[in-house]
């Protein structure tokens, strides 16, 4: 029917004309239609062969399409990839490694989801996402760690706050002064907690916020000192608030985490070293 004949249909497949014949009168057969009116040397397809050809055709289209699909998630160009981090990372270098991975492979989905980090650990463990970005305190069997990096804690204050022309902050300077504190449950605020404890100083906590980010805009607004991560304290800038060193280090450490035990897809493989490749390039302590 696409080349007019018999004749024309050998010549394509490459097989002798009678060939041709006996393959249709199979099919005949099988299907109990009778697709061709044949009038000496000549063939003319039946009202019945048209309908039967628009279906073989849509077959044929969707054999075309998985073909494609094949090849493109061979060459990455098809996928979705799903990547979830903790609010710190969220306003630093996760925006960073999903731009990476848009430019080398536009045609790709991406999701970036913003969790705490123990629920980090559980969607990654329970392989809802591709990547993670996290604090995790303890190993978790499930999940699988790719790289491990740390910044020290800053104070954070208003401009006007009477300790932000302090080169340096050390524990004993926060003796009676207003905090802003994380929560309680977070890793930070429990080292903060022993620091102070140790050095005999007594914080007034006017506040508990979490995450840092709130901390942060809560003592933007001259509401106490928040001590949180470097990277958010970044993110704001120095116009809006006075960040100044802790003089212990108190450090912020995270880790890169993907599923442990199962194979990554090549898309997902790629992805991570995308992304160890952001971490490296933030100007991290590893």
């Amino acid at each position: 029917m696409n080349h007019g004949g018999i004749n024309r249909a050998s010549e394509m497949l490459n097989i002798s004309q009678p060939a041709v014949s006996r393959m249709i009168a199979a099919l005949e057969l099988d299907t109990g239609l009778t697709l061709f009116e044949r009038s000496g040397r000549n063939v003319k397809p039946t009202p019945e062969a048209h309908q039967f050809k628009r279906e073989v055709d849509t077959f044929f289209i969707g054999l075309d399409r998985i073909a494609g699909a094949a090849e493109e998630i061979r060459e990455l160009r098809r996928g979705h990839v799903r990547m979830t981090v903790m609010p710190a990372l969220a306003l630093s270098v996760a925006p960073t490694i999903i731009r990476k991975v848009t430019e080398r492979h536009p045609t790709v989905k991406t999701t970036l989801d913003v969790h705490t980090s123990p629920r980090i650990g559980d969607l990654i463990g329970s392989g809802q996402f591709d990547l993670g970005i996290g604090h995790l305190s303890v190993n978790r069997p499930e999940v699988e760690v790719l790289g491990t990096w740390r910044v020290d804690c800053v104070c954070v204050m208003s401009s006007d706050h009477p300790l932000a022309g302090r080169k340096v902050l050390r524990p004993e300077d926060l003796d009676g002064e207003g905090l802003v504190s994380l929560s309680y449950q977070t890793d930070t605020a429990q080292w903060l907690g022993q620091v102070f404890h140790t050095a005999g100083v007594k914080p007034k906590i006017l506040v508990e916020a979490q995450p840092s980010y709130a901390a942060c805009l809560l003592a933007a607004e001259g509401l106490g000192i928040t001590i949180i991560d470097a990277l958010t304290a970044e993110f704001f800038g120095s116009d809006a608030i006075r960040v100044v060193p802790f003089g212990p280090g108190v450090p912020f450490e995270f880790k890169l985490i993907k599923p442990a035990g199962a194979r990554s897809s090549a898309l997902a493989a790629d992805f991570a070293e995308i992304a160890l490749d952001a971490m490296n390039g933030h100007h991290l302590t590893k």
